[in-house]
C-alpha cells in the first residue's frame, strides 16, 4: 500500500479510503467487521463514515458498527485514521442540524460516544452551511482541537469559493483550517476540475473523491447481468444517457486487460489533486476489486484516450475565456 499526506497536513493516509456507508444496514455487522479487518491487513488505514449513516437501521448505526469493531482491540483504533462528518440532522430538534457551534460540539460528542473513541482524526463538514459564519464554525473546531477530541478538519461538497472563504477565515484566527475536501468526482462527473481542484491545490487541501465509479456506471454496467440493478429505472436511464461513451469505455478496458471498475479507480489515482478515492464496498469481493486498482499504471496515451471518451474541463477561467 502506498501512503500520502492528507493535503498540506503531516497526516499519512492510504491511497484508498474505505467508505463505510453500507455498514450496519446493507452489510451486516459481522461482514462489516470482516471487511474492515481485511482492509486494515491490506494497509488501508483511512476509514470514512458520517454521523447520519445507518439510514434504514437508524442514524448513527454505522458509527456504532465501527465502535464495536474498535472495541475488539488489536490496536484497531490506533491503526486507523478515522474520518466522520457533521451536518445532517440527527433528530427533529432545530439545533441538531447544520454547522452551528452548538451542533458541531454536540455532534462531535455523539460520534465519539457511538464509536467508543477519545478522538476523531478528521472531522468533516458534510455540506456547506451558508447561514453560519466561518468565525463561529472555527470557534467550535478550535475548542474541540484544544480538547484533543479532533485533530484535523475537512469539508465535503463545498464549492471552490467556499473552500477559499473557509481557509482565509481560519488563517485570520491562526487556525489550520480545511486540509481535505470530499467531492463528487469520477470520469463521468468532472465539474470539480473547473474550480474546486485548482482551489484545493492552491490551499493544500487534499481531495477525496466520493462515488468514484459513478454509482456503478463505470463498473461495467453494460456487461453486467445484474437484473435487479439494471431494472432500476434511474440506473437504466443513466445507462442509456451515457451508452455511447460507456460502450467505448468498456471496449478500451478490454484492450487494457482490466476490469472497468479498476480502471475508473486507477484514473482517479493518477489525478494530481486526488489524495484517496473512497471505495464503499458492500461485500468483500467489492473491496478486493478496489485493491486491484492500485496495481494499474496508466500511461499518457491511456489517460488521453480516457479524456477523449469522457471529456473533462480545464481550470477556470481558461475553460471558457481566452
Amino acid at each position: 500500500m502506498d501512503y500520502t499526506h492528507l493535503g498540506r497536513s503531516g497526516l499519512s493516509v492510504s491511497r484508498l479510503c474505505l467508505g463505510t456507508m453500507n455498514f450496519g444496514w446493507k452489510t451486516e455487522e459481522g461482514d462489516s467487521h470482516a471487511i474492515l479487518d481485511r482492509a486494515l491487513a491490506e494497509g488501508i488505514n483511512f476509514v470514512d463514515t458520517a454521523n447520519v449513516y445507518g439510514f434504514d437501521a437508524g442514524k448513527g448505526r454505522t458509527e456504532e458498527v465501527l465502535g464495536s469493531w474498535f472495541a475488539q482491540g488489536g490496536e484497531r483504533r490506533e491503526k486507523t485514521v478515522l474520518a466522520t462528518k457533521v451536518y445532517g440532522g440527527m433528530s427533529d430538534l432545530p439545533n441538531d442540524t447544520f454547522l452551528s457551534a452548538r451542533n458541531i460540539v454536540r455532534a462531535c460528542e455523539g460520534s465519539l460516544r457511538r464509536m467508543g473513541t477519545d478522538w476523531i482524526d478528521l472531522y468533516q463538514f458534510h455540506h456547506v452551511d451558508l447561514a453560519t459564519p466561518w468565525e463561529e464554525i472555527w470557534q467550535a473546531c478550535e475548542t474541540l482541537v484544544a480538547q484533543g477530541k479532533l485533530l484535523y478538519v475537512g469539508s465535503s461538497n463545498h464549492a471552490a469559493w467556499q473552500i477559499a472563504a473557509a481557509n482565509e477565515a481560519a488563517a485570520r484566527r491562526n487556525f489550520q483550517g480545511l486540509v481535505s475536501e470530499q467531492s463528487h468526482y469520477n470520469l463521468l462527473t468532472r465539474h470539480v476540475e473547473l474550480e474546486v481542484l485548482p482551489a484545493a491545490q492552491h490551499y493544500g487541501v487534499g481531495v477525496i473523491p466520493w462515488s468514484p465509479l459513478a454509482g456503478g456506471l463505470l463498473a461495467g454496467a453494460l456487461e453486467k447481468s445484474d437484473g435487479a440493478r439494471r431494472s432500476e429505472e434511474r440506473t437504466r436511464k443513466r445507462i442509456e444517457q451515457h451508452r455511447p461513451a460507456l460502450e467505448r469505455y468498456e471496449a478500451f478496458c478490454r484492450e487494457l486487460g482490466h476490469a472497468p471498475a479498476d480502471v475508473g479507480l486507477a484514473w482517479l489515482l493518477h489525478q494530481p489533486a486526488v489524495t484517496a478515492p473512497i471505495v464503499g464496498p458492500r461485500t468483500m469481493e467489492q473491496l478486493e476489486g478496489g485493491l486491484r486498482a492500485l496495481e494499474i499504471a496508466l500511461d499518457d496515451a491511456a489517460l488521453a484516450r480516457l479524456d477523449e471518451i469522457f471529456p473533462g474541463y480545464r481550470a477556470a477561467p481558461m475553460e471558457y475565456a481566452w
